[in-house]
C-alpha cells in the first residue's frame, strides 16, 4: 500500500483503480494510506455501464447491480461508527441505526428492481413467443469485438456502434435478409463480455443474456486484429458455457480481418470458421451462407417435407455459389413453412 501511495503521489493521481474486487474494509484502509479515492474492478465496470445505459431495462439492470455491489460495502461510508461507545445493554448507537436504516432502504430497492426486471422478462418472453416461427441469430462475444457493426451490416440497421467498451448494453432485435427471395432471420445484438465479469452484473443482465441462450444460433464474434484475441475468445467461451449454451449451437466469426496484414489473413475455406470485415463487408456473403446452412440443419428436427430445412439449404447453396447478393425484402416476408 505504501508503494501504491508513493506512485500515486508521484503521478499526482486523484484516483487509484485495482484490477480485482475489494471489500469495503480494504477500500477504506487503502484510501487512508494513499489519500485519494480507490475504486475496484467491479466499481469501474459499473461506472462504465451507468454511462452507457440508455433504455429503461438497461438502467434498471445497472441500478440493481450497483445496489448489490454497494450493500456489503456500506460500512465504510460511516467512519464515525468506530467512535461510537455503547453502554451496558446498548447495541450500538446512532451510527449503527443509520447504517441499518440504509441497508433496509437498499434491500427494499433491490426487491423493487427485481420485480421490475421480472415484469420486463415476462414481456420479453411474450415477444419471443410472437416471433417463434422466425429463426433467431444472436451475436455474442468479447466487448468491442465489432458485434454492433456486424449487426448493422446483416440487418441494414444503424444501431449505435463505436470503438469503445460496452457501447451496447441493450439487446436489439432486427430482421435481416439472407437472400433476395425473402429468407429472413431475426438478429439479436447483445451486451459484450469481459474478463472477470462481476457475477452480480451477469445476474442483473440475465434477461438480456437470455436472448443468447434462447436463440437458434449464436455468432461468436471475435476481434481477430486484437493482439490478445485468443484470450478474449476463451473468456467469451467461458461465459457462454456458464450460461449453458451448447457449443454445437455456436458459429465462430473472426471479425476485423481488414486490419490484418495480407499474410495473416485467415482462410475462409477452413471448416466451421468464417472470417469477415463488418466494416468493409468482406466475407459477409459467406457468413450469410453459413447462417442459412446452420438454420437448415436446426429446422430439420422440427419440420417435415419441403419446409424450413430444405428452404434454408437452398439459400445456403445460392449464397455459396455467388448467385445471390442479399437485399432487404419486406419485413412480413417469411420462408415457406415458417
Amino acid at each position: 500500500a505504501a508503494e501504491v501511495a508513493a506512485k500515486a503521489a508521484e503521478l499526482k493521481a486523484n484516483l487509484v483503480i485495482f484490477d480485482d474486487d475489494l471489500s469495503g474494509g480494504q477500500v477504506k484502509n487503502l484510501e487512508e494510506v494513499v489519500k485519494v479515492q480507490v475504486m475496484d474492478r467491479s466499481g469501474l465496470i459499473l461506472e462504465i455501464f451507468d454511462q452507457r445505459a440508455r433504455s429503461k431495462e438497461a438502467r434498471t439492470q445497472v441500478e440493481l447491480a450497483r445496489l448489490q455491489y454497494l450493500l456489503p460495502r456500506l460500512t465504510r461510508q460511516w467512519q464515525h461508527l468506530s467512535r461510537q461507545v455503547g453502554g451496558i445493554g446498548v447495541r450500538g448507537g446512532e451510527g449503527e441505526s443509520q447504517l441499518e436504516a440504509d441497508r433496509r432502504v437498499i434491500k427494499r430497492n433491490i426487491t423493487r428492481l427485481k420485480r421490475e426486471l421480472e415484469q420486463i422478462d415476462r414481456m420479453r418472453k411474450e415477444h419471443r413467443r410472437g416471433r417463434s416461427e422466425v429463426p433467431v441469430v444472436a451475436l455474442a462475444g468479447y466487448t468491442n469485438a465489432g458485434k454492433s457493426t456486424l449487426f448493422n451490416r446483416l440487418t441494414k440497421d444503424n444501431t449505435f456502434a463505436e470503438n469503445r467498451l460496452f457501447a451496447t448494453l441493450d439487446s436489439r432485435l432486427r430482421r435481416g435478409a439472407l437472400d433476395r427471395d425473402g429468407a429472413m432471420a431475426v438478429f439479436a445484438d447483445t451486451v459484450g463480455f469481459i474478463r472477470k465479469l462481476p457475477h452480480h452484473l451477469v445476474a442483473s443482465f440475465r434477461s438480456t443474456l437470455d436472448e443468447i441462450v434462447q436463440s437458434d444460433l449464436v455468432l461468436h464474434v471475435i476481434d481477430r486484429s486484437h493482439p490478445r484475441w485468443q484470450e478474449q475468445k476463451a473468456v467469451a467461451e467461458e461465459v457462454m458455457k456458464e450460461l449453458g449454451i451448447d457449443p454445437a449451437n455456436i458459429l465462430e466469426v473472426h471479425n476485423k480481418i481488414d486490419r490484418l496484414p495480407a499474410e495473416e489473413r485467415i482462410s475462409r475455406a477452413r471448416v466451421g470458421l468464417v472470417a469477415v470485415s463488418a466494416e468493409t463487408g468482406e466475407g459477409i456473403p459467406a457468413l450469410q451462407a453459413k447462417i442459412a446452412r446452420a438454420l437448415g440443419d436446426k429446422s430439420r428436427s422440427r419440420t417435415q417435407g419441403r419446409t424450413g430445412a430444405e428452404y434454408w439449404e437452398e439459400v445456403a447453396a445460392r449464397q455459396a455459389s455467388g448467385l445471390d447478393e442479399p437485399s432487404v425484402p419486406d419485413a412480413t416476408d417469411t420462408p415457406p413453412g415458417e
